[in-house]
């Protein structure tokens, strides 16, 4: 079985679960072979992985990731198809772009709410020493 994998094997090496492996079998991203009831996953599937949860990673939708997966396997390296997934790549980096620029935007106003809630502390804790009502 050179060159063929198992789902167990597949699942510890990816770190994914079989339901995750057969999740993606149902929408035809991979196609293991069958072997009675075995699945066995020859290098191309295990590629094909490793696509998958690379574009899972980087943002990329299962529809997207599929289309992506079509075009190599239609024409590799054509410049069309090249191009085309460019443009999902500038896609992507801009809206993770707008998604950090919102981020640090919520990051600052819970600095502002947290500095606040600090400073009103502070003044709760004076209040209450000048009041001789310290520690015990």
């Amino acid at each position: 079985m050179q060159g063929l994998w198992t789902i167990g094997e597949m699942t510890r090496e990816f770190g994914v679960s079989t339901r995750t492996l057969r999740f993606y079998e149902d929408e035809g991203l991979i196609k293991p072979l069958r072997r009675g009831r075995r699945r066995l996953y020859p290098r191309r599937e295990r590629t094909r992985l490793m696509l998958i949860l690379r574009g899972k990673r980087l943002g990329f939708s299962l529809s997207e990731i599929a289309e992506i997966l079509d075009m190599y396997e239609r024409a590799p390296g054509r410049e069309p198809e090249l191009r085309r997934l460019v443009a999902r790549i500038r896609e992507r980096r801009a809206q993770l772009d707008r998604k950090r620029r919102d981020i640090d935007i919520m990051l600052a106003e819970l600095d502002k709410v947290e500095a606040g809630c600090a400073a009103r502390i502070a003044d709760i804790d004076a209040a209450g020493e000048e009041a001789g009502v310290g520690s015990i």
